[in-house]
């Protein structure tokens, strides 16, 4: 149970790590092809891990036309979040892109509950509502702050 936590943390700090390389990579050489690369690097590292691991390595096999529609929605949508996330991480905070994909996982996640099993979470619901809601605040807090540094700066320039 501790090695399973263990894990999942190292996942979530894996995401934020991805998250900031891509946007410093997506400034370098732009988004769309950090995306990529973003793509193959772990593409490698999860053959690797495989290769290492006593998981089973048969995969089977459907042919296209019998795949449903939403499976080849999976690439598609984490193409969109991972540029997305390059393009926007350099303008946000790790704080707040931590939190903004936090709060996306857990409604998305929500709804995927939902979908497929007719059922809701008040308290999953709850949870992220409050995680919100301090999210705004916390952004209000901020932006007031930041408001007020400008305001302090432009007087001490009339001044000078």
């Amino acid at each position: 149970m501790i090695f399973a936590g263990f894990v999942a943390v190292l996942a979530g700090v894996s995401i934020v790590v991805s998250r900031i390389i891509n946007a410093n990579l997506g400034d370098k050489i732009g988004v769309f092809s950090s995306t990529f690369f973003n793509y193959i690097v772990g593409f490698s590292i999860s053959l690797i891990i495989l290769l290492f691991t006593n998981e089973v390595t048969t995969i089977p096999t459907l042919p296209l036309n019998e795949v449903p529609f939403l499976g080849y929605l999976g690439g598609f949508l984490g193409v969109m979040v991972v540029s997305l996330s390059s393009f926007v991480a350099p303008k946000t905070s790790a704080f707040y892109m931590t939190l903004f994909c936090f709060v996306g996982q857990l409604f998305v996640g929500i709804l995927i509950d939902y979908a497929s099993m007719g059922a809701l979470s008040i308290g999953k619901i709850i949870g992220g509502i409050l995680v919100f809601i301090g999210l705004a605040y916390n952004i209000n807090i901020d932006k007031k702050a930041s408001d007020i540094k400008t305001k302090v700066e432009i007087e001490q320039n009339i001044t000078n």
